[in-house]
């Protein structure tokens, strides 16, 4: 019986820090997927559609999107509000239209700014977790 209740609270507190990661995961992925888009782009010799930038992302690593690509197009559409993007929809021989997306003048300058704002918060906070504050 003992053994039963602690195996339940072992497998109740491993979801529960599971759940926690997850959140953490989403919060942190909310403020980082408008960098990692104009970075893609601003990298992108071409104008690359969702699909494409989606692909190269994933390259990266599961950080960023987790696997969720249907997250990419609100954030393109508000970028493209912002005037960060433009874009401009193409025939496909393979299926529907396609929206490519390029940055703009304005983006590059905004990426580069974000891209030192990105640094300086990721270098404070690897100060704390290593212990140096």
């Amino acid at each position: 019986m003992f053994h039963s209740k602690l195996c339940s609270r072992a497998g109740k507190h491993v979801d529960e820090i599971d759940g926690q990661l997850k959140k953490f995961q989403k919060e942190l992925s909310a403020g980082t997927v408008s960098l990692v888009l104009l970075a893609v782009l601003g990298q992108s010799r071409q104008p690359l559609y969702g699909y494409q930038i989606a692909k190269r992302l994933e390259q990266a690593g599961e950080g960023v999107l987790a696997g969720k690509q249907s997250a990419l197009y609100p954030v393109l559409r508000n970028l493209e509000g912002a005037g960060l993007l433009d874009s401009e929809v193409e025939p496909s021989v393979s299926g529907p239209p396609r929206r490519y997306y390029r940055i703009t003048k304005f983006g590059r300058e905004v990426l580069r700014e974000w891209i030192a704002a990105w640094n300086a918060s990721r270098d404070s906070v690897d100060k704390v977790l290593q212990g140096e504050v």
